[in-house]
C-alpha cells in the first residue's frame, strides 16, 4: 500500500513502453520547434508593423500638438478680440444727464413719424477741458457747439442728408437745466447758446421744437477726437482754390490739392476770418465739403470692411465721444456704420438749412420761410431731399425743377419731385 500512495501522490510515472516514449518525445520536439519556426517566418513583417505604428503615433502626436496650437492661438485671438472690445466699449461716455432731462419733457417732443428712419444729432464741441484741447485756448468751464449737424438717414439707408445749423440761428430755447440743478429762463437767442447753458439736452430740445423732427441718438464729439479721426484714416484730401495763411487757425495750406492730417484739418474747419467771405455760412460750406471728403476717404480705402483699418478709427472716435445709451456700445456703433457703409457717396448729402440774415441784426441769422418748413418736413416723414451744388441750378421752392410743368398725360399720376436745396455731396471733387 505504501508504494500505491507514493506512486499517486509523487512524481508521475513515465510512458509504460519505449515506442510511447519515442512517441511522446517526438511530439515535444514538434511542439517545441513550432514556435521557433513561427518566429522565423513573421520577423520581417512584425519589425514592419512596429514602424507602421511608430509612424501612426507620430502622426497623432503632431496632429495632437497641432490641434492644441490652433486652439491656443484661437484662444489668444478670442482674448485679444475681446480686450480690444472692450477696450473700445470703454471708450464711449454715455451722457446720463440728457438722458434724464429728455425723459423729464417726453410729453412735449415730437412723435416719431417714419420709424426705420433714423435722426442723429452731431455736435462739436468747442470746450478747451479734456486732453490736448487747452492749446486752442484757456478753459473757461464752458462750451458752446462749434459746430451742428442735424443727420437723416433713411429708412432703407439709401441716403443719408446731414442739415448744418447755424450756431447764430436765432431760435426760441426753452428752460433747461444748467450744470449746477438751477434752471435757464426761456428765451429768444442765438441757436450755440442753448449747448452752453444747458448741454446736450437743452439742444436736443431746441432742435426738435424748431424742426418737428425727432432726434433719435446724439453724439458730442471734441477737437482731440476730430483730429484723431483724421489721423487714423492717414489724412483726408482736398482741393483749395486759394491759399491760406490763418494764424488764428494755426493754418498755412498751398493752392490746388491737399492731403491734410488731423490738426490742419481743424483748422481747415474752423477758420473763419481770413477764408472766403469770413460768415459763418461758408465755414459751414467749408466744413460740410471735408466731412464729405472724409467719407469718401473712409468708403474707397474700404475702411468700414476692414478690422486692421477700422480699429485705429473707432478707437480714435470712442475716446472723444459722448452719446445717448442707444450709441454707448461698440455694437451699436457698429450696427449704425453697417447700416451707412452702402449709402452711394453721391447719396451723402450735405447742406445748410435755409437761412439769411436776421432782420434786426446782420450778424445773425434766420430761417427762411417756407424753405426750411419744407425741408423739415420732408425729414420728419422720411421723404426725398434733393441737393445741388450752388449755381449750378436755382434751389426750387415749390417742390423740385419742373413741378410748374403740367405732365404730358393729364390724367397720369406720379410722385411729387423732391425738393431741390443748394448743397454738397460726398463725391463732389472740388478740383475738378
Amino acid at each position: 500500500m505504501d508504494a500505491d500512495v507514493t506512486d499517486s501522490s509523487g512524481t508521475p510515472s513515465g510512458p509504460d513502453t519505449p515506442a510511447e516514449e519515442d512517441e511522446a518525445t517526438g511530439r515535444a520536439t514538434e511542439g517545441a520547434g513550432e514556435p521557433a519556426t513561427k518566429a522565423d517566418g513573421e520577423g520581417p513583417a512584425e519589425e514592419a508593423g512596429s514602424d507602421a505604428d511608430r509612424d501612426a503615433n507620430g502622426s497623432r502626436r503632431w496632429m495632437r500638438w497641432t490641434a492644441l496650437g490652433a486652439s491656443f492661438a484661437l484662444l489668444l485671438a478670442a482674448g485679444v478680440g475681446w480686450w480690444l472690445y472692450r477696450k473700445l466699449d470703454g471708450n464711449i461716455t454715455t451722457d446720463t444727464t440728457a438722458a434724464a432731462e429728455l425723459e423729464e419733457y417726453e410729453k412735449e417732443r415730437p412723435t416719431p413719424i417714419a420709424l426705420d428712419a433714423r435722426n442723429i444729432l452731431l455736435i462739436g464741441s468747442d470746450t478747451r477741458s479734456g486732453r490736448g484741447n487747452d492749446k486752442y485756448g484757456p478753459d473757461k468751464g464752458t462750451q458752446r457747439s462749434d459746430t451742428t449737424i442735424l443727420l437723416h438717414l433713411a429708412g432703407d439707408r439709401k441716403s443719408a442728408t446731414a442739415v448744418s445749423l447755424p450756431r447764430d440761428l436765432m431760435v426760441d430755447i426753452p428752460s433747461c437745466r444748467k450744470p449746477d440743478g438751477s434752471r435757464t429762463r426761456k428765451q429768444f437767442t442765438q441757436f450755440n447758446s442753448a449747448f452752453e447753458s444747458g448741454g446736450t439736452a437743452c439742444t436736443i430740445r431746441t432742435v426738435e421744437k424748431l424742426t418737428g423732427v425727432r432726434v433719435d441718438h446724439h453724439m458730442v464729439v471734441d477737437f482731440a477726437g476730430f483730429k484723431g479721426m483724421v489721423d487714423a484714416v492717414d489724412g483726408v484730401e482736398i482741393c483749395l482754390k486759394e491759399p491760406i495763411d490763418d494764424d488764428d487757425a494755426l493754418l498755412r495750406l498751398d493752392k490746388g490739392r491737399q492731403k491734410l492730417n488731423g490738426e490742419q484739418a481743424l483748422g481747415f474747419v474752423r477758420a473763419r476770418k481770413t477764408i472766403g467771405d469770413g460768415s459763418d455760412t461758408e465755414r459751414m460750406e467749408r466744413q460740410q465739403r471735408f466731412l464729405g471728403a472724409l467719407v469718401n476717404k473712409v468708403q474707397s480705402n474700404g475702411v468700414l470692411l476692414n478690422p486692421t483699418r477700422l480699429y485705429p478709427v473707432l478707437d480714435a472716435a470712442t475716446k472723444s465721444l459722448t452719446t445717448d445709451s442707444g450709441l454707448d456700445s461698440l455694437k451699436d456703433l457698429y450696427n449704425l456704420v453697417r447700416g451707412m457703409r452702402n449709402i452711394p457717396t453721391e447719396r451723402v448729402q450735405f447742406m445748410t438749412v435755409p437761412r439769411q440774415p436776421y432782420a434786426q441784426d446782420p450778424n445773425r441769422d434766420e430761417l427762411v420761410e417756407p424753405d426750411a418748413g419744407r425741408l423739415f418736413k420732408q425729414l420728419r416723414e422720411d421723404a426725398p431731399v434733393s441737393v445741388v451744388p450752388a449755381g449750378s441750378e436755382e434751389p426750387d421752392k415749390d417742390g423740385g425743377p419742373g413741378a410748374d410743368e403740367k405732365p404730358d398725360d393729364a390724367g397720369a399720376t406720379s410722385p411729387a419731385p423732391a425738393p431741390t436745396f443748394t448743397g454738397s455731396n460726398a463725391a463732389t471733387d472740388e478740383c475738378e
